[in-house]
């Protein structure tokens, strides 16, 4: 194969002389003498047919075809430092990459507050981010889509490598607007009386597995919506009624926007979890765990 006359390391003297603004100047942060890095360059322009750098005064300067040329190739010298540090990484036993879904029920500042902390320490390993709700985000575990679920929900699928640890429990309330029928009902307001009236509910995201549903009350009246966050939408507007994560909503309680309502029977904490493969043995999985489970008790449900 013919050897190409743009290479790593005439890229890297393009870089060095640009920044530094002379060859000497570049030599020396490169550890070179000048002539050196004026023999690259001069064979560089020879090869391409091109004037790369031109004298302005001390400086040298990139000609367009110059500057064009040292663009696009720091974004290979950048691409190369990248697989550098994948290479290493995994070298190493840290995965390239993390695929975390986080259950669409958490307040997840916290958790992304621990996720820039562990980028901080470790900025080549890349994150995938989603967002699942009840059956889906253990769908996507057991399929292999996801490394890790924050805030998985219902029943743990049984002889599935799976491993869990208790996160918290999600702080379900029953909430209206303040013009929808059920605010102006006597309270503790019994379920046979919510099942008349609409309920919102957020889709279990699962695909192939069985769908859920966690604390449905209404019979056969529902407004389906993609996430919490769509769901506490709609029961804003007043579209219908529902459950709610408090640490979601609890401005809205306090302006008056939604109204809290007390229920019989009284609806019990449901409990969420940490849960990845026990097979997943990788380092940056590990890490990013355990500081989700230091902090653990600052995420709210």
């Amino acid at each position: 194969m013919q050897n190409h006359p743009i290479t790593l390391e005439a890229i890297s003297v393009l870089d060095a002389i640009d920044k530094r603004g002379s060859y000497a100047a570049a030599a020396e942060q490169l550890n070179k003498v000048p002539s050196a890095l004026s023999y690259i360059v001069q064979k560089l322009e020879e090869q391409l047919q091109v004037t790369v750098f031109q004298k302005q005064g001390r400086r040298a300067v990139l000609t367009p075809a110059g500057k064009n040329l040292l663009i696009e190739g720091r974004l290979i010298l950048k691409a190369v430092q990248r697989l550098t540090d994948k290479t290493q990484t995994i070298a190493n036993g840290w995965e390239p990459k993390l695929n975390i879904a986080i259950s669409s029920i958490l307040q997840c500042d916290k958790v992304f507050e621990i996720f820039k902390l562990f980028l901080d320490k470790h900025p080549s390993i890349e994150m995938d981010i989603s967002e699942e709700i009840m059956n889906g985000a253990w769908e996507a575990l057991v399929d292999d889509r996801i490394d890790m679920i924050i805030g998985a929900s219902g029943e743990i699928p049984k002889q599935k490598g799976i491993q869990t640890l208790p996160l918290c429990f999600f702080d379900a309330v029953f909430v209206v607007s303040p013009d929808h029928p059920l605010a102006k009902k006597t309270q503790p307001i019994h379920h046979d009386i919510i099942g008349q009236y609409r309920a919102v509910v957020a889709h279990d995201t699962a695909k192939q597995w069985v769908t859920q549903t966690h604390s449905v009350i209404s019979k056969d009246n529902y407004f389906y919506v993609p996430s919490v966050e769509y769901k506490l939408r709609a029961q804003l507007q007043g579209i219908g009624c529902g459950f709610l994560p408090r640490s979601r909503i609890q401005n809205h309680l306090d302006s008056g926007e939604l109204i809290e309502l007390t229920l019989t029977p009284e609806h019990h904490p449901v409990q969420l979890y940490l849960a990845w493969k026990i097979v997943n043995r990788g380092k940056a999985l590990k890490t990013i765990r355990e500081m989700l489970m230091a902090e653990k008790r600052s995420i709210l449900c």
